[in-house]
């Protein structure tokens, strides 16, 4: 009876997620099918304008790719700068959520308001905002800070912390509101039982709440992942399309460079199909990892 009953949820559940599939396949299936197809072919500016026919050259795309060093240095950059952006929005994120719960109406208000601008801020606005504040010569923080003539784009980790930092600015509010959201949930006699407890604190948060927020957790660490690590828009606007010689890259502006300025569509496009491999499969690594560790998903 409990098999039986398990399976019907499952096929309900299936049958309410059938039209969200569909939506998703419609808009998101015929793209990676085009991009996956223009991977393997030897697609340039002369395919696109008609003055050469295309050649089928299988994996040779990805061949050249993972055989180019420049490759491996912009993947590795787009790895530690998603994962310090990562780490940053949900530290941020976690600690205005606590905060929320714990100050007056009003200035929760006021935090929630001004978490919600910064969320809806377009990328390209909050990434020209930023390098306004942050100018050589009449940026408010060079003011503030006395260090007027400072460029804070010109070296290279200085322009990944920036960049970071505004990621982290337009992404924590996500964080924010849902965690708060999971923390309001919890139901007031598990904390007062903690209490009497003569729980501390550190570990009610640790011991208590942590693990009633980690499926909320969860969901917010994938979808940070997923965000932080196909960011274009802010690398490309703050660093002039990838810093000097191409020190700021990440893969996807990688991929841009490639496709559109060096007119090569299919290596491009591989390193698009690169890219959400590498999604996939960090995002399936780490729900296994969490399936393994006992947490129900």
């Amino acid at each position: 009876m409990t098999m039986r009953t398990a399976k019907g949820d499952g096929r309900i559940a299936f049958a309410y997620l059938a039209p969200a599939l569909l939506v998703l396949v419609g808009l998101m299936g015929y793209p990676i099918y085009q991009l996956v197809l223009i991977s393997l072919f030897d697609y340039g500016q002369e395919q696109v304008s008609g003055g050469a026919p295309l050649t089928f050259l299988g994996l040779d795309n990805y061949a050249t790719l993972l055989s180019q060093s420049r490759f491996w240095a912009v993947l590795g950059q787009t790895v530690a700068f998603a994962a310090a952006c990562v780490v940053g929005t949900l530290l941020v994120g976690a600690a205005l959520a606590v905060l929320a719960t714990r100050v007056r109406t009003w200035a929760r208000m006021t935090l929630f308001l001004a978490a919600l601008g910064a969320w809806a801020t377009p990328a390209v606005a909050g990434s020209t905002i930023w390098l306004f504040l942050f100018d050589a010569n009449f940026g408010f923080v060079n003011e503030v800070l006395g260090t007027t003539g400072m460029s804070w784009t010109y070296e290279k980790w200085t322009a990944f912390g920036l960049v970071a930092a505004q990621v982290i600015w337009c992404s924590f509010p996500f964080v924010m509101v849902t965690l708060y959201a999971g923390i309001k949930a919890i139901p007031g006699e598990v904390l007062e039982a903690a209490a009497l407890d003569g729980a501390s604190t550190v570990r009610t948060a640790t011991r208590v709440i942590l693990p009633l927020l980690r499926p909320l957790l969860i969901v917010v660490t994938i979808q940070s992942i997923i965000w932080d690590f196909k960011v274009f828009t802010q690398i490309y606007i703050m660093t002039n399309g990838g810093g000097i010689a191409g020190r700021n890259l990440v893969l996807n502006v990688y991929a841009y460079q490639q496709a559109f300025a060096a007119s090569e569509y299919g290596l491009g496009a591989s390193i698009g199909v690169v890219t959400t491999v590498l999604l996939l499969l960090i995002t399936l690594g780490y729900l296994r990892a969490l399936r393994r560790s006992g947490e129900v998903l």
